[in-house]
């Protein structure tokens, strides 16, 4: 069935889209050469809005890791071991540890340390490294992570490479 459309119905359409259409583009007029008239003002080129000043955010205070009671308690136990030349016992309890806080910074660096005192300098600087990506955002155990490195690496002969990790240690050191 179709449906028949009106006259005034038409016309009304008509007139609705014949308001919607915009009226062609005209310039402003301008002042004749060699006048000294100036466009008005309510019609001059906009300036665009200042721009806001960002407000600082405040920095994060630095991260500071601390061993657990049990950890800590682990920890102490291997310096033990690693002071009487027992490494494998002193390897097996700070394991331990790591299965406790596997994420703490200052546990992979009691590691680095015992390897490194039992002769094993490339394993030590892994430790190290390891230590330094879980430190993220913790200047002090950044610092300790690269002193262990630069340790490591000056027991492997690389003086250079130990001399710029021990500079970043210290770097991190100093507020």
């Amino acid at each position: 069935m179709a449906h028949r459309v009106g006259p005034l119905f038409a016309v009304a359409v008509t007139l609705a889209l014949a308001a919607c259409v915009t009226p062609p583009y005209q310039p402003l007029p301008q002042p004749p050469p060699g006048s000294s008239q100036s466009i008005p003002p309510d019609v001059a080129t906009p300036q665009p809005a200042p721009t806001p000043v960002p407000t600082p955010v405040p920095a994060p205070a630095p991260k500071s890791y601390r061993l657990g009671t049990a950890t800590g308690a682990l920890v102490t136990q291997a310096r033990g071991a690693t002071a009487s030349g027992d490494f494998d016992a002193a390897a097996a309890t700070l394991e331990r540890a790591l299965r406790i806080e596997p994420d703490n910074p200052l546990v992979w660096i009691e590691m680095g340390r015992m390897r490194l005192a039992s002769g094993d300098a490339p394993q030590a600087e892994n430790m190290g490294r390891r230590a330094l990506a879980l430190a993220a955002g913790a200047p002090r155990e950044q610092s300790s992570a690269w002193r262990l490195i630069a340790d490591a690496l000056r027991a492997r002969g690389r003086n250079i490479a130990a001399q710029e990790a021990a500079q970043r240690a210290e770097a991190l050191a100093t507020p």
